[in-house]
């Protein structure tokens, strides 16, 4: 039976606090605006990490700047976490937050219309 917390979880859920902060106070870059890291997922061998962000304006110049950041952060994820080796860091845009939004308007519309029809 595998554990429930297993170690690559626990190094994600640190690593998805630390990254919160990093891109939030430590990050110059221009094209990083306002960032939500939400999730972190992390591979068994702990040599790679997928990243899961979402913003305001999602656009190809922040997930640019994203990935040239990558190596400021694994260096400063390494002095802040005390493991061996640092994951490469894989940025990728999490859309459940759009989809959610377009959900919630076509249920409104749907909602309108059959109130309308009822009316």
């Amino acid at each position: 039976m595998a554990k429930e917390f297993s170690r690559s979880n626990r190094v994600a859920e640190q690593m998805q606090r630390e990254l919160a902060g990093l891109l939030q106070l430590e990050v110059k870059d221009p094209r990083i605006g306002m960032v939500t890291v939400t999730d972190v997922e992390v591979t068994g061998d702990m040599a790679h990490a997928k990243i899961y962000y979402s913003a305001a304006k999602a656009s190809n110049s922040l997930q640019k700047g994203l990935e040239k950041s990558a190596g400021f952060l694994r260096t400063q994820l390494a002095k802040r976490m005390l493991l061996r080796t640092i994951p490469q860091l894989h940025f990728v845009y999490d859309e459940s937050i759009d989809i959610g939004i377009k959900m919630a308007q076509l249920i409104d519309a749907a909602r309108a219309s059959d109130n309308k029809s009822n009316s």
